[in-house]
């Protein structure tokens, strides 16, 4: 099985620029021809390209370093050197690129064919016919190609997903994403089972559907690093809505949900300000009596960040999915592009 891989660091380096060339016109009846060497040619760029076919960073585990080709020398005649080749690095939609000794961003490749070039190749150098001028007019030098960029770079994959779903461990996220859309996360009675997001297409209707991505599940003081700590909250930064997903059986539903709006508050990054909706999950297991208290309580603070009804739902069953799907076609309908 492939492994997810979500951050990992290479080495590129661009090519180098031919060098110049030192010739000279020798031709039958043209006794003084004059220079005639060519310029270098130029170094091959190293370029960052953009797939939706690709969702971690798995090969950069096998291979770390990239090469683009050097130019070759001028040629007598006048005649430039080969350019050296480029080299095409492909990597998932999402991923951020950094500098790993500056850690400055140069390039968030979001869009799929997106292409940047991060290094470009160096220049070739000048030939003995560039030199040429009255008082000069046999130059017996040229320059040498001018040398390729190295970088080390830190590739940092966040994954794109339209609506997040953001719970305690065991809550039943990824019992939701395998009912809501067609992925086989891995489900388990154990907290933790998930340990790396998983993404899914939700049919939303009338030729609609969103991306919906199921995070590995979030503990207190996640912000700080416990748990999977910021490994969950990075690849919630540029989902565009959240599901709160809350086990109704839980005792205290409500300190449920305030765990996690504090900690995506703490973490920053506007995941506070996104539009979301609660969900109390598991109402299989609860006492039909109870329930309509915990929906109570659970409103009452929902009210107060959220201009959306608390949802009641059983993954296992499917109870209540279709009206979920429609709050979700809801909130994907109204989010801003």
């Amino acid at each position: 099985m492939l492994k997810f891989v979500d951050i990992a660091e290479i080495g590129i380096e661009s090519g180098k620029g031919g060098d110049g060339c030192v010739a000279y016109r020798r031709e039958k009846g043209v006794p003084r021809g004059g220079p005639n060497g060519g310029n270098g040619g130029s170094g091959g760029s190293v370029w960052l390209v953009a797939s939706d076919r690709s969702s971690t960073l798995q090969d950069f585990r096998y291979r770390k370093s990239y090469k683009a080709g050097d130019g070759h020398q001028g040629r007598g005649w006048n005649k430039t050197g080969p350019d050296g080749d480029d080299v095409e690095i492909i990597i998932p939609c999402g991923t951020m690129i950094h500098d790993t000794k500056t850690g400055e961003l140069l390039a968030d490749m979001a869009e799929p064919d997106q292409r940047f070039c991060i290094a470009g190749g160096g220049k070739g150098g000048r030939g003995n016919y560039e030199f040429r001028n009255p008082r000069n007019q046999t130059p017996d030098f040229a320059t040498p190609g001018h040398p390729g960029a190295q970088l080390s770079l830190r590739l940092e994959l966040k994954l794109l997903a339209d609506i997040g779903l953001i719970g305690l461990p065991n809550a039943g996220k990824s019992t939701l994403l395998s009912r809501l859309t067609a992925a086989k996360p891995k489900i388990a009675d154990y907290p933790f089972t998930t340990l790396v997001p998983n993404l899914g297409i939700v049919d939303l209707g009338e030729y609609a559907s969103c991306t919906l991505a199921d995070i590995p599940g979030l503990i207190e003081g996640a912000s700080d690093g416990r748990g999977l700590g910021h490994e969950f909250l990075r690849h919630v930064e540029r989902t565009r809505a959240l599901v709160y997903l809350v086990d109704s059986s839980d005792v205290a539903p409500v300190t449920t949900l305030q765990v996690l709006r504090q900690e995506l508050e703490a973490y920053g990054q506007r995941l506070a300000d996104l539009p979301f909706v609660v969900v109390l999950n598991k109402q299989d297991i609860v006492d039909e009596e109870l329930l309509p208290d915990i929906q109570e309580e659970v409103s009452h603070w929902a009210a107060d960040h959220s201009d959306r009804s608390v949802l009641t739902i059983s993954a296992v069953t499917g109870l209540g999915l279709e009206t979920l799907r429609h709050v979700l076609r809801d909130m994907y309908t109204q989010l801003p592009c």
